[in-house]
């Protein structure tokens, strides 16, 4: 029973970092209709900057996370209007260019830390929080739970609650329709990307802690990305976030009873099986021409 609980908090937390790398995959494609194949290296950049703020520098760990935030919403900002501003136009352009941008990332992150070397970060808050006899959560992967958690609550306020949410979802539901009452689709995509790879930097700076932080740590995170927003159906946030809390718990149990080779490929299996019983995922709508 205590193995039971303690996988039930370790999917907890697994499932907020696969809540904000799909959000931010879904805000993109939703607003612009572009597949980021480059988002699971921006959860590398994020992880990198702390390790280069926090660990080589020793900044405080706060102060390195929201660093890296910025830093990889600004990089964000230039995808957009470099890569994909110029190609809307062409899905399949833009497509080309976060395929090319993933691999420069990569020779980037390999000339800063080396091939097959993996860079230390250690844990902030050391300690763990024992919720039950037997049952802990670590304080480092509680402060990461926290933050996500927070975040993910703003960017819903931000979307149901603001002028500016509500333009941004009103060009994923229909562009066209948007330009027509005024909305600035420029401005709008350009929030869009660099908000989605915000979150997804923030989910690489608060994992750096916990996990090993090398060039090609982003390519098992985008398959996750990617299963859980087509899972949760593509282009609804809280789709995303529903497959994301499932498939979290799905792949902990699963890996904590056999291994994460098998829950992978259990999970594209799942991926599968729902493209062909409801091509539109859990929470997606069909949308007719």
């Amino acid at each position: 029973m205590e193995i039971i609980l303690q996988t039930c908090v370790n999917a907890l937390v697994a499932s907020a970092f696969f809540a904000l790398m799909a959000v931010g995959l879904v805000l993109i494609f939703g607003v612009m209709g572009i597949i980021n194949f480059a988002h699971g290296e921006l959860y590398m950049v994020g992880a990198y900057l702390v390790w280069y703020f926090y660990a080589s520098l020793r900044w405080p760990f706060l102060v390195a996370v929201l660093a890296a935030f910025l830093i990889v919403t600004v990089i964000g900002l230039l995808m957009e209007r470099t890569l994909f501003r110029p190609m809307r136009d062409n899905p399949l352009g833009g497509l080309i260019n976060s395929i090319g941008l993933l691999f420069i990332l990569q020779v980037l992150a390999v000339q800063v830390g080396g091939v097959g070397l993996m860079k230390n970060v250690p844990p902030a808050y050391r300690g763990s929080l024992e919720l039950l006899p037997g049952v802990a959560i670590g304080n480092q992967r509680l402060v990461a739970l926290v933050i996500a958690a927070a975040l993910l609550v703003c960017i819903w306020y931000f979307l149901t609650r603001t002028k500016v949410g509500w333009a941004l979802r009103a060009v994923a539901q229909d562009r066209d329709a948007a330009a027509l009452q005024g909305i600035n689709i420029d401005r709008i995509s350009m929030l869009a990307m660099g908000l989605g790879a915000g979150m997804a930097g923030m989910a690489g700076a608060l994992i750096a802690p916990l996990t090993r932080v090398e060039p090609y740590m982003g390519h098992g995170v985008i398959i996750t990305a990617f299963i859980v927003t087509i899972v949760g159906g593509i282009g609804s946030l809280s789709g995303a976030v529903l497959a994301a809390v499932l498939y979290a718990f799905f792949h902990t149990f699963v890996t904590t009873y056999w291994n994460g080779t098998i829950a992978t490929m259990l999970g594209l299996l799942i991926m599968l099986v729902v493209l062909i019983v409801k091509p539109t995922g859990i929470m997606g709508t069909r949308v007719s021409e």
